[in-house]
């Protein structure tokens, strides 16, 4: 058994496990959690390292031989995804020090924060569609728990569309992989591959496809299946939400782009291009959505929406350039979502509230978090040197190549849109006055080194990617190679069966 692909499943379980055991010592439990994320971000890159060293990364669970066992599969999709869950749950792992209270740790904060980067992990490493139902299953649970811990009205209310949406999804997706095995007799994905080509009714497969869009659509949040993530992503706490804004629709992003050039691939005119509406539509709703609002989370979580559709505008194209330009948009998304929720959540503690029209005058007292928060900002609308520019510019090229004006034209008016919503947060929250203290509470409040080291470090490492965004961009070119040879994956998994 190859142990490196093991272990980023093994150490977010084991750090879950001492967190409860720890749950009566409140110091040691925050700082397992710590330690464990910070595991779980070297075990994440020694499997990144090794399918650089050595392609593709396979292991058999149980020395069962596929497609009839456990299969786990690295690939440089998957291993960068990885990661990128590691990066961020160090990140929140630290913010959570500063930031959660006493009574959501009692409960059980800590043990589901490192359930759900199993979760995750597990998501991206099965190489088997019911494991990966399996896998969306612990995501489920755990991000239900912690949507709804604290029993705060507005996390009640979330919660609810929250897991309504998502049980939907998961009673599609079971209903899909039961549909396929009936109809290819196995669940093996490198098998799937192999089977589904030798179909002989070309419908069925391309319904089931339909099946599957839907199913990864609504955990995606592609439009019109995204109304659950606005509804619920603003309502528990800051990191929380910065966890689910960075990984959650990801790993149904992930699933698309999986199951898109492995499996069902034996009808590109239709699926794809039907992808790629898809995409424009997600990218317009969203930003207008995201304009509409007030208040600092609720556009971050417009956002998300409309990001999505560039990560699949890309799987749409289907070209290597445009799949480059998805995995690039990808890690560049993560990072900077991420971070602008965390920085919410310092201005949040800072003002009081959310809402913009309560807050301002952050840039005259805090220059320097303004600056944290323009960086972010500034690469999500895709203004250069910053990573959103190079991510957005790679599938604008790639549309152009391919001839597809249309959606290059969506793609750059809702940069627009969102280089504006991106102003207005700066100009209530940041550049306008302050609105006038109340007596009580004249004093500047304090700012914990906590919160503030993840939002550096995330700002920092979108300045890296920008300014040496070659070596980034070939890896994810290098990921999208992979992706387009699918007999690679295949004879990786499957070796001579």
């Amino acid at each position: 058994m190859n142990l490196i692909l093991v272990l980023p499943l093994i150490v977010p379980l084991l750090t879950a496990i001492l967190t409860l055991l720890a749950r009566p010592w409140r110091r040691a439990q925050r700082w397992l959690s710590v330690l464990g994320a910070a595991g779980l971000l070297g075990a994440t890159l020694a499997v990144l390292a090794a399918v650089q060293r050595g392609g593709i990364q396979v292991t058999q669970v149980g020395n069962w031989p596929a497609p009839y066992g456990i299969t786990l599969v690295a690939d440089l999709f998957s291993a960068i995804m990885l990661v990128l869950a590691g990066l961020m749950g160090l990140a929140v792992a630290i913010y959570s020090l500063a930031t959660m209270d006493p009574a959501r740790e009692r409960f059980g904060y800590y043990p589901l924060l490192h359930i759900l980067l199993m979760g995750v992990c597990g998501a991206f490493l099965t190489g088997d569609i019911f494991n990966l139902y399996v896998w969306f299953e612990v995501m489920l649970v755990s991000s239900f728990v912690l949507v709804a811990l604290g029993g705060e009205r507005a996390q009640l209310e979330g919660a609810v569309k929250y897991v309504t949406l998502n049980l939907i999804s998961s009673a599609l997706f079971l209903a899909a992989v039961g549909i396929l095995y009936g109809v290819v007799g196995t669940l093996n994905m490198a098998d799937l591959a192999v089977e589904v080509g030798r179909v002989t009714q070309p419908g069925l497969v391309t319904t089931l496809s339909m099946l599957f869009l839907v199913a990864f659509g609504i955990k995606a949040a592609i439009f019109p299946l995204f109304f659950w993530l606005p509804a619920s992503y603003h309502t528990p706490p800051v990191a929380v939400s910065a966890i689910f804004a960075g990984l959650l629709t990801k790993v149904g992003v992930y699933a698309l782009i999986r199951v898109f050039t492995l499996i069902f691939v034996q009808d590109i005119g239709f699926t794809h291009t039907l992808i790629l509406i898809i995409a424009g539509l997600t990218m317009v709703t969203g930003v207008l959505g995201a304009v509409a609002q007030n208040s600092f989370r609720r556009i971050l979580s417009f956002h998300i929406v409309s990001q999505i559709g560039y990560m699949i505008m890309g799987l749409g194209l289907f070209t290597p350039l445009a799949l480059a330009g998805s995995i690039f948009y990808i890690m560049h998304h993560i990072i900077v979502k991420t971070n602008l929720f965390l920085i919410s959540g310092v201005t949040s503690r800072l003002g009081g509230t959310d809402y913009l029209k309560k807050l301002g005058g952050v840039y005259a007292a805090y220059p320097g978090l303004a600056v944290l928060f323009l960086i972010p900002a500034l690469s999500l609308a895709g203004i250069p040197p910053l990573s959103g520019f190079w991510a957005k510019l790679a599938l604008i090229m790639a549309g152009l190549r391919d001839q597809q004006y249309a959606i290059v034209a969506v793609a750059l008016g809702v940069s627009l849109l969102t280089l504006f919503s991106m102003t207005k947060i700066w100009n209530e929250v940041f550049w306008k006055p302050a609105p006038a203290a109340k007596p009580e509470s004249s004093e500047k409040p304090g700012l914990e080194i906590g919160m503030l080291l993840p939002v550096v470090m995330l700002a920092l490492l979108t300045v890296v990617i920008g300014l040496t965004v070659g070596s980034f961009f070939t890896l994810a070119t290098a990921a999208a190679e992979q992706l387009l040879d699918p007999a690679t994956y295949i004879r990786a998994v499957l070796g001579g069966a």
